[in-house]
């Protein structure tokens, strides 16, 4: 085993990306120190000397001298070790870039086909869903099931069929075949490139900035993009979310249980939530919404202190003085990898046609990332489904007799 430097990670118990590192550890057998920050009043004083007064976790101390690392992904932290995951082979019948519902489930599918399948996800399994607190509406759970468990249970599913799952590595580019080749080659940053006859872009999005004054300076210090990774931060304090969909109203939901009131900021002249969240928020003694209104900056020294907000219909500005301010405004797709490989539309989401295929043959998409999709996790699973079968049609069609290289 190589040597790896000593390591102290500073989280909280409640942390999903501290769940997530420390999984990831533990299956590199890479000891590591903990240290709860809610139970350590010195470790959290650190954490924020560490982060120029913000309180972000995880941070993961080297004894090296080197840099730290703060909300590492599964990729960041591989290489701030040394450690290059690689496959155990070169060639496959599918490869899947993401690691997401539709991704797993696409493998999931595709293993039990008898193709040899290959996942690459540069985060953690399970994507923006396996760092949800609770999904309640997805079939089957009746009470309702955390996105870690969840994504827990789609991991061993694919792993039982066979799927090769490559963690914390990061594609670089895709090289579509050429005509008639109809073989596509996924580049990794860390060097290793990987060929199939297909492909299924499953990426998924993250979080979209409100790109106003003052939101890079109180990122980690005021300014958040997850109730679940930082809500508990904010215990008997007043909070505002911005952003009046699903995200925002279920965020807004799960903050009641930490704050002492959260405010809804919306921008349009209604809620976009489905009726049954507006129904719960309109309900909640600790709620309140507030309709055309716009964040204009975040204003303080250090940390966030007041937030300036304007109505829009008005032009009026106010100041309000939440503790924290947690952004649920929409999302963006991390296609940046793709560049010319693929058709985007104007927003970088995939365009796709019939079954699903992107504008280059052999070559699909699939969950949030996709172009007209409902970023649901529900419709995400059955985007997976649905992509396999396509892309089974597809192999059938070009390879013929030729069988898959698992066979």
């Amino acid at each position: 085993m190589p040597a790896f430097p000593n390591l102290t990670v500073y989280g909280a118990l409640w942390c999903p990306d501290c769940r997530r590192s420390k999984q990831f550890l533990a299956e590199h057998r890479i000891p590591y120190q903990w240290v709860d920050i809610e139970q350590d009043v010195a470790a959290r004083r650190i954490v924020e000397e560490l982060n120029h007064g913000r309180r972000i976790i995880p941070t993961i101390v080297f004894d090296d001298g080197g840099p730290i690392l703060v909300e590492p992904t599964n990729a960041e932290l591989a290489a701030r070790l040394g450690i290059i995951p690689q496959a155990s082979r070169s060639y496959y019948d599918l490869i899947i870039v993401g690691g997401g519902p539709a991704g797993l489930t696409a493998a999931i599918y595709a293993a039990r086909e008898g193709m040899d399948t290959l996942v690459i996800e540069r985060g953690g399994i399970g994507g923006q869903a396996g760092a949800t607190e609770r999904i309640d509406n997805y079939p089957g759970f009746p009470q309702g099931v955390s996105g870690a468990d969840l994504a827990d249970r789609m991991r061993e599913q694919a792993e039982r069929f066979g799927v090769e799952l490559l963690i914390a590595q990061t594609v670089s580019r895709i090289n579509a075949g050429a005509a008639g080749n109809g073989v596509h080659t996924v580049a990794t940053e860390s060097g290793p490139e990987y060929r199939a006859p297909a492909a299924l872009l499953a990426p998924g999005t993250r979080y979209r900035r409100l790109n106003v004054p003052g939101e890079d300076d109180f990122i980690g210090a005021g300014v958040h993009f997850c109730a679940t990774c930082d809500g508990p931060f904010y215990r008997d304090l007043p909070a505002l979310v911005v952003g009046g969909g699903n995200s925002g109203i279920e965020e807004g939901l799960f903050l009641t249980r930490f704050a002492s009131h959260v405010t809804v900021l919306e921008v349009g002249g209604r809620l976009r939530a489905s009726q049954v969240l507006q129904d719960k928020a309109a309900s909640h003694p600790q709620m309140d919404i507030r309709l055309n209104t716009t964040v204009r900056e975040f204003r303080g020294h250090g940390k966030l202190s007041s937030v300036l907000v304007e109505d829009v219909n008005t032009g009026r500005q106010e100041e309000l003085h939440p503790a924290g301010v947690f952004v649920f405004i929409g999302l963006d797709p991390n296609t940046g990898f793709l560049a010319d490989a693929v058709e985007l539309d104007e927003r970088g989401f995939i365009k796709t046609g019939v079954g699903m295929e992107t504008s280059r043959h052999g070559i699909f998409a699939a969950g949030d990332a996709r172009a007209g999709s409902t970023k649901q996790v529900a419709a995400a699973v059955g985007e997976g489904a649905a992509a396999l079968i396509a892309i089974r049609a597809h192999m059938e069609a070009e390879i013929g007799n030729r069988g898959y290289a698992g066979d």
